[in-house]
């Protein structure tokens, strides 16, 4: 774990067709492979969900979202397993910045962002 770190946000979207116990794995597998060169790991189901267009000819997919800290090299390793997965639909990683590391944090710790709708 050596080298600069830098925070990245992987979005996922797996095939609706997985049962649960696929799905658990697909996770582990991503988990997994991630987990050796990282220093934190933050993960979080955001369930199925219709997407704004079909892919694959699908309507829905199941959202997945990781958070961790890495080298940058590992990105790559990762976009080339995920594009031979045929269980994975889209994927993107995001680099975050602070600012997106402590909103993230905040909004998982149930903290106020200032994003919140105002109440009537």
């Amino acid at each position: 774990r050596s080298g600069i770190m830098n925070n990245y946000e992987l979005m996922v979207i797996f095939t609706p067709v997985l049962s649960e116990e696929e799905f658990k794995s697909i996770q582990k597998k991503y988990t997994d492979y991630i987990i050796v060169m990282v220093e934190a790991l933050r993960t979080a189901t955001l369930g199925t969900k219709i997407m704004a267009y079909p892919v694959q000819k699908k309507t829905t997919g199941i959202y997945w979202v990781l958070e961790y800290a890495g080298p940058s090299n590992l990105n790559e390793g990762m976009k080339i397993q995920m594009l031979r997965d045929e269980q994975v639909m889209r994927h993107m990683v995001t680099k975050l910045d602070k600012y997106a590391v402590e909103y993230n944090y905040k909004k998982r710790n149930g903290v106020p962002t200032g994003n919140q709708k105002a109440e009537a």
